[in-house]
């Protein structure tokens, strides 16, 4: 298990961490010929893929080539027409328990409580995920989302709601990071320093797939890409 992972800055402090379960360059998550029918239209079909301890696998293609519904499918919100998944090499049905205690998902949309202001999603997801509370108001600074800490989230811009919304991986314990179009919204500034995130994520042994329009800049040789064609 895994507690904050810091943005490098000698002013913020440096939160300690334990190791993932599953080593670094180890088998975590394999896809096996996944077929995926949407209204009748076949978005892919035998596809497989395999996700190791430390990677980061990019899933790439034109809209409506299925990534979103791809993701969905790996983090287990919905059932493929044909295949399996496999985490450490078990069948996620017979592991479904510790897989979702390991798995941390961030789709299109921001997934808050509108409602709340930004410390209530994130004292809602702590609650949630049974994690001890820690300095929120430090993390939402990070985050840039100083002086927003209390106001309703249905106030604030797409680009702060996503900020809220991403916090949660900044106190995930989930070695699998699972994330749809994470930089939408966001300025160059917030994509550098989410990016950053994930290279201290991998390094330690997490493992991130994820679809971008926007190109990755980061440098790292566990950088894989899966390309989706698009079917009629």
């Amino acid at each position: 298990m895994r507690a904050i992972f810091p943005i490098v800055d000698s002013q913020r402090p440096v939160i300690k961490h334990q190791p993932f379960s599953v080593p670094v360059g180890q088998l975590l998550l394999q896809a096996q010929s996944l077929s995926c029918i949407r209204q009748d239209r076949v978005l892919f079909e035998q596809l497989s893929l395999q996700v190791h301890a430390g990677e980061l696998l990019q899933v790439a293609g034109k809209n409506g080539a299925g990534k979103s519904s791809l993701l969905r499918l790996l983090a287990g919100l919905a059932t493929p027409d044909e295949g399996q998944l496999l985490y450490c090499r078990q069948p996620v049905a017979d592991v479904a328990t510790d897989y979702a205690a390991n798995l941390c998902y961030i789709g299109h949309h921001s997934g808050i409580h509108e409602q709340l202001t930004a410390l209530e999603n994130l004292a809602f997801w702590r609650a949630a995920a049974e994690l001890p509370q820690a300095d929120d108001l430090a993390l939402l600074a990070t985050l840039g989302l100083a002086g927003l800490e209390d106001i309703p989230c249905r106030m604030l811009s797409a680009g702060q709601q996503r900020r809220v919304s991403l916090a949660r991986l900044w106190f995930s314990r989930s070695q699998l990071w699972i994330l749809d179009e994470p930089f939408t919204a966001l300025d160059q500034s917030a994509i550098a320093m989410l990016q950053q995130f994930f290279l201290q994520h991998l390094t330690c042994g997490g493992a991130i797939i994820l679809t971008t329009h926007q190109p990755l800049s980061m440098v790292y040789d566990g950088l894989n890409t899966l390309e989706l064609a698009y079917r009629w």
